[in-house]
């Protein structure tokens, strides 16, 4: 690594603990990766939503692009945080998933909506808003956006998956859906 690369992987790993998964493909692009580090950071840990939201904002966003690595590395944070295993199932096997909180609700319909039909109704716009704001709103799709290029560099790129994992999704094996052929890992 050049000075700048080993100046953000020193600055990543102060606030992450390692240089793993996507950073060590947005490392090759020092601007990109000191962007795509920040914005994630603020999505991750000082963006309005509270942390359970922000937890099942990543979980949406890699199940929607089929983000193994992502998935695998934040599941068991946003049950810790407070989703609920049976939503967490929902979202992974990609079925309608409830919530008793009707705040969790509103934000769970906001961000399918979203991301499966790429537009919000006016009703599921007007729950949210109610229960989020203008800034909790724009938070959400900051998150939902940085989550997305997250889940996109991790497929791109092939990141390893992490081999003590199970896979998540029932339809996903290795970087390809069941029964299409792939080429093989990239180099």
């Amino acid at each position: 690594m050049d000075p700048r690369q080993q100046e953000l992987a020193a600055r990543i790993a102060g606030r992450r603990g390692a240089v793993r998964g996507p950073f060590r493909v947005w490392l090759h692009s020092p601007e990109m990766c000191e962007r795509a580090e920040s914005l994630g950071a603020f999505a991750r840990f000082d963006c309005s939503l509270p942390k359970h939201l922000r937890e099942l904002t990543l979980l949406m966003a890699a199940r929607n692009w089929d983000a193994q690595y992502s998935w695998n590395a934040h599941v068991h944070q946003a049950i810790e945080a407070g989703i609920p295993q049976a939503a967490v199932e929902a979202v992974a096997e990609k079925r309608e998933a409830v919530f008793e909180d009707a705040a969790d609700q509103a934000f769970y319909q906001f961000c399918r909506e979203i991301l499966e039909e790429h537009f919000v109704s006016d009703g599921t716009f007007a729950r949210a808003l109610g229960h989020f704001g203008s800034k909790g709103l724009v938070d959400t799709i900051g998150a939902l956006g940085n989550f997305t290029m997250l889940g996109m560099c991790l497929n791109t790129f092939q990141v390893d998956l992490q081999a003590d994992r199970e896979p998540p999704f029932p339809d996903i094996r290795g970087y390809g859906r069941v029964g299409h052929d792939t080429d093989g890992p990239r180099p």
